[in-house]
Order: C-alpha cells, then sequence, then structure tokens
C-alpha cells in the first residue's frame, strides 16, 4: 500500500521507509509488539493521542474508546499508534488544572512532532484536556480530529434530575441557607455521576465537545452523544477512518481553524449557553496557528445570537436531552443564516454539507430563534477604568436585573480571604454590594482559578438572596451561573486596576453598554498604587515558576508567551 505516486512521501516515512540501520531500529522494536510486516508498508500512521487517566474520572471509559478507533483505522488501511501525555483531573487536580493546561498543550506538540506519525487523534472530555490537546496539536499542524468522550447519563435523586456541578452549587447555597439537610446533601452524592463521562451540563467540557463540532475539527454529533451510547463507539470508529484519509489528504488544521471557523464557534456557544471558559481557550488556540481573532471578536460575532439550548446552567434540560432532542447539528440549523457555511470541517466537506437532515425533535430542549431562552445568548466583553483590557460576563447565565447595577464593594485580597471572611455574620454587605475578589488570575493564583463565582454569604442566602453581581481576575466552572465578571485584564497580580479596589469603592456594571466602571479619582487610584508593594510569586522553582514568568493575561487565552505560533511538523534529527 504505496503512497500516491507524485506526492510527497507520508511523514512516517523517514522513519519506517528507510533501508538502513535506522530503518531497522524502528521497525525492529515495534514488532516486538506483534506489528506485522505490512504495518510498515507506506500506509498512513495515525497517532492516538490518549489522555486516559484513572485521575481524570470523565476520561476514564478512553482506553476503551481508542479501540474503537483502532478499527477504523485498520478498516481504511492505517497503522495506529496509541500514546499517553498528561491528564488534566477537573475534579481532582490541585490548584487549578488551567496551572496545567499548557504543560498538556507541551507534552502533546513535543509527542506528535518527535514520533512517526501523519494524522493524529485527540482523545479528550474533560474540561482543560480538549483545548490542551487542540493546542499542541495545533503547533505541529499535522492532520488532526478530536473524538471526545463524551457526557454522562443524566443523574436523577428523589425524583428531579441532578446536573454536574450546577446543582452541586444549588445544593450547597440550599444548605447554607438552612433549606437542606447535610444528610441529604451527601445522599445525592452517589447519584451525581451516575456513568462514565463527562458532566452532563453545558458546562466546559460539553461547550468544548459541542464547539468542536463547530470548528469543524470533530464528527457530526462529537457534542453530545452520551459517552456510554453504542453511537459514540461507531463515531469513534468513524474518525479512525476519516483520520486515515485526512492523512493522505494533507488536510492540516491550519486549512480548518480558520477565521471563519472561530466565528462559527462563537456563534455556536451563544446559541448553546456555553462556558465562559471557552473564551481563554479558543483564544489561545487561534494564537498558535497565528489566526486573527480576539477578545473583541467573541462580543462582536455573538451579539444578536439568541441562546436556544435549554440546558443547565443555564436552562432546565441536561445533555443526553439535548442529544435526543437533535444535538449540536439541530443548533447549527437553527442558526445557519448566522453561520459561515462554507468553513471546511475534518469530513472534508463544508460545514454547511454537515447540516444535511439536521432537525429538532424536541422543542422544549432546543428552542426556536424566534422564542429563545436568551435573547441575547453571547458572551459579553466588558471595558473601562477597571478592566482596560476586557472581562467578560456570560448574560444567559445571569440575572437580567443586576445586568445594570451600581454598588458598593466588598474586596476580599485572595481566594484565603474570602474563604475565611464570606461567611463572617459582621462582613459589611447587603444585596446590593458588588464582591470583588483579587489574586485569582493567572499569574496571581497561580492558574486563574474557577473560584470567580464567589459564594454568596450564608447571611445573604439565608435571607432569601440567590444572586449578587461579583467581580473577579479568575474564571468560574461552566457548570456555575449568576452575575459573575470574569477574566478581568490586567489582573491584580499584574498590576491591573483591580489590585486598587478597597471597600466601600463605588462600582458600576452596564452589560448593554459593555462597561465596567470604579467610580474613584484618577488622583486616588495614582496615589493607591504608589503604596501598593509590587506582586511578589511564591513560586521558587519548576514548572509554576516558569508559568508565572511566561503567561500572557487573560485577553490573550492564558498562553505561556514562548508558545504563542507553532513548531510546525519537520521531522528531527535521527537520535542515534
Amino acid at each position: 500500500m504505496a503512497d500516491d505516486p507524485g506526492t510527497k512521501p507520508l511523514r512516517s516515512r523517514e522513519w519506517f521507509g528507510r533501508q538502513d540501520s535506522y530503518g531497522f531500529i524502528y521497525r525492529s522494536w515495534l514488532k516486538n509488539q506483534g506489528h506485522a510486516a505490512e504495518m510498515f508498508d507506506g500506509r498512513p500512521v495515525v497517532g492516538l493521542c490518549n489522555t486516559w487517566s484513572d485521575l481524570t474520572p470523565c476520561n476514564g471509559h478512553l482506553r476503551e474508546l481508542a479501540e474503537h478507533v483502532k478499527r477504523g483505522v485498520y478498516a481504511a488501511g492505517g497503522f495506529p499508534l496509541e500514546f499517553p501525555v498528561l491528564s488534566l483531573s477537573e475534579p481532582l487536580m490541585r490548584p487549578t488544572t488551567m496551572l496545567y493546561r499548557n504543560l498538556a498543550s507541551m507534552d502533546v506538540e513535543a509527542a506528535i512532532r518527535s514520533q512517526p506519525m501523519d494524522s493524529v487523534v485527540l482523545l479528550v472530555g474533560c474540561d482543560k484536556t480538549t483545548p490542551a490537546c487542540l493546542m499542541g496539536a495545533a503547533s505541529v499542524d499535522l492532520p488532526a480530529i478530536v473524538v471526545s468522550g463524551g457526557p454522562m447519563l443524566s443523574g436523577r435523586w428523589q425524583g428531579r434530575r441532578l446536573g454536574s456541578g450546577t446543582d452541586v452549587i444549588r445544593f450547597k447555597e440550599a444548605v447554607a441557607a438552612g433549606e437542606m439537610s447535610l444528610a441529604d446533601f451527601m445522599a445525592a452524592e452517589a447519584a451525581m455521576s451516575p456513568s462514565a463521562g463527562s458532566c452532563m451540563t453545558m458546562g466546559t467540557a460539553s461547550t468544548m465537545a459541542s464547539l468542536c463540532e463547530g470548528l469543524g475539527v470533530a464528527l457530526p454529533g462529537n457534542g453530545a452523544i452520551p459517552a456510554v451510547d453504542a453511537r459514540r463507539r461507531a463515531l469513534a470508529f468513524a474518525s479512525g477512518v476519516r483520520a486515515v484519509a485526512m492523512a493522505r489528504e494533507r488536510l492540516r488544521l491550519s486549512q480548518i481553524l480558520t477565521r471563519a471557523a472561530f466565528a462559527n464557534a462563537v456563534r455556536l456557544n451563544a446559541a448553546l449557553g456555553g462556558s465562559t471558559n471557552a473564551v481563554v481557550h479558543l483564544l489561545a488556540i487561534a494564537g498558535r496557528l497565528g489566526v486573527p481573532f480576539t477578545l473583541d471578536d467573541w462580543d462582536a460575532f455573538g451579539r444578536g445570537v439568541p441562546t436556544i439550548v435549554n440546558l443547565m446552567p443555564s436552562g432546565d434540560y441536561l445533555m443526553e436531552d439535548f442529544f435526543h432532542a437533535g444535538g449540536v447539528p439541530a443548533v447549527l440549523a437553527a442558526i445557519a443564516d448566522r453561520l459561515d457555511l462554507d468553513a471546511p470541517t475534518v469530513t472534508g466537506q463544508n460545514l454547511g454539507a454537515g447540516l444535511a437532515g439536521a432537525a429538532v425533535h424536541d422543542p422544549k430542549v432546543i428552542l426556536p430563534v424566534d422564542a429563545p431562552l436568551r435573547a441575547e445568548g453571547g458572551i459579553a466583553v466588558l471595558r473601562g477604568n477597571l478592566a482596560p483590557d476586557g472581562a467578560v460576563i456570560k448574560p444567559s447565565a445571569a440575572t437580567p436585573a443586576l445586568m445594570r447595577h451600581r454598588g458598593r464593594a466588598v474586596v476580599f485580597e485572595g481566594p484565603d480571604d474570602l474563604k475565611a471572611r464570606i461567611d463572617d455574620p459582621a462582613l459589611d454587605c447587603d444585596a446590593t454590594s458588588v464582591f470583588v475578589l483579587k489574586g485569582a488570575g493567572p499569574k496571581g493564583y497561580p492558574g486563574m482559578a474557577e473560584i470567580g463565582n464567589l459564594p454568596i454569604p450564608k447571611k445573604l442566602l439565608q435571607a432569601g438572596v440567590r444572586d449578587v453581581v461579583r467581580l473577579s481576575d479568575g474564571r468560574m466552572s461552566g457548570t456555575a451561573y449568576g452575575t459573575v465578571v470574569l477574566h478581568i485584564a490586567p489582573e491584580a497580580a499584574a498590576d491591573g486596576p483591580l489590585a486598587l479596589v478597597e471597600d466601600g469603592d463605588r462600582i458600576a456594571l452596564d452589560v448593554a453598554a459593555r462597561t465596567l466602571t470604579l467610580e474613584v479619582d484618577a488622583g486616588d487610584l495614582a496615589r493607591r498604587r504608589a503604596a501598593r508593594p509590587p506582586f511578589v510569586a511564591p513560586q521558587t522553582r519548576g514548572w509554576e515558576k516558569l508559568y508565572v514568568e511566561h503567561v500572557l493575561q487573560a485577553d490573550r487565552g492564558a498562553d505561556l508567551d514562548f508558545l504563542v505560533g507553532g513548531s510546525g511538523d519537520g521531522v528531527p534529527r535521527v537520535s542515534h
């Protein structure tokens, strides 16, 4: 099965096509795994980049899913070779998986570039594994296709639906308010995660899996097929088949991830009510490819796109319902007039071709465009003297009455200060207060933690308050909700104006006007800045030191400055 005549030889031939001692070594050692001689006869080598780990529950089934990808690769005449990379566990890793997203991307980039691959299948699932793998693969720019692990089945407890993360927050607040017993809180734990897979709400994992369809880097259906549904395995098989064809076609990520693809993804995110975390992830991926795509594009492309998917945390249903209602293809078809349907995809056809036959099967879950869940679903980008380089808010998850608000600041100097004082009965706050958290950004935490949806003080919960305006330089879980302003840039640790906010300052939020204003005289702010000691990173060694010294701000995707751009797929020099 030799290369097509007249075409450049497959990249893997630099390893397996040699008739010398190097080729002897490459083929001989792999043959100790039982690979037959015909595997080295010129067929495309497909790498299976697997983020499986026992410590990453969302991805715990990816080894089994990989076997179905391999079947597809073999069926199409390819040679599959699976390899592990750093797996990032949202539930278990401390201090935050975002600290390690860029490290995982380096692992992926190095693994792909240094080894004999002609294309790669990215087996992902948990929140940061999808962007990390796409960032690394984009830097090499081989043909690549995403296979997500899929969401868990719906949780149910005492006759009600349970949504990953979203209901944990609700139950936590209910316990604090005295409306739920601790015994019931603990009993719900076993029902929250009933099967393999990632969060079954429209959190970051489901958002990124869905946006992969909008970006064109995954097959139709990738976003919503439940993890344990046989159709997820069939999709894995089909992706293996397609990975072989992409290698022969030399269909690179850079040909798919164009500015039009990112615009489509932003509009899809708005329609889904998707996670704010997608903002930093897509900015970072675009940066690896040199695609002109900025924070302001998130606002511009998403404006006027309604949220039509009625899923938690913005709505009522879960991913299993979304799949049966028609999934991502049905949503793309519903907003087709707002999309660039000519954008190429990994199928070899354009985005529009993949929407043939797409339909909404449950209008309670996927609502009509003219009767949406929220009329304005896009991510709003705010600017002002408190966020010169921008901040974001997710209107579909916020309280409409708080979208224009002016209140007195209640300031926490860092996460430890927040946890120590938020439930103090003496905390001077009320329902009109604006709660401000510093030190949660890329440098300050470090890693930009998901603590931006500050807990509501216990005394306010007991008084019936369920939402307040909250500001921070951190992120929040895609499963979270509330009137929460995030990703304030520059962050406090980078000497941003957020560092200067004091208790009692007046802060004005106007989402419609896209403004976030600290109502303090510029002279007073200058005096505060002069008196403030510089940020000193506590990290003195290793990855954390490297991260803090080189991480970019949220408006640039929080990538490392030396990772922007790519290495290319050039074959490195021989190793002996």
